[in-house]
């Protein structure tokens, strides 16, 4: 019994943890226009998203060519 109660409170501690880790902001959409529908390739975001472009990322945005990897079309 005395091994019982750290074991729960560490299982009640991941869980916690677990779920704090999945309600966390969840990267947008891609928009469902005419651009980003054929968007199938990272390389196909390029064209407007680099630096220097019309819509460049942040420099705080995670790895830029990764982003159908986070970033998913709206079924």
């Amino acid at each position: 019994m005395k091994q019982t109660l750290p074991l729960a409170v560490v299982a009640a501690a991941i869980v916690i943890f677990l779920f704090f880790l999945s309600s966390s902001k969840k990267p947008p959409f891609l928009p469902s226009d005419d651009i980003h529908k054929n968007a199938t390739t990272n390389e196909s975001c390029a064209p407007c998203h680099a630096p220097g472009k019309q819509a460049a990322l942040k420099n705080t945005h995670p790895p830029k060519e990764q982003c159908l990897i986070c970033h998913k079309l709206r079924k």
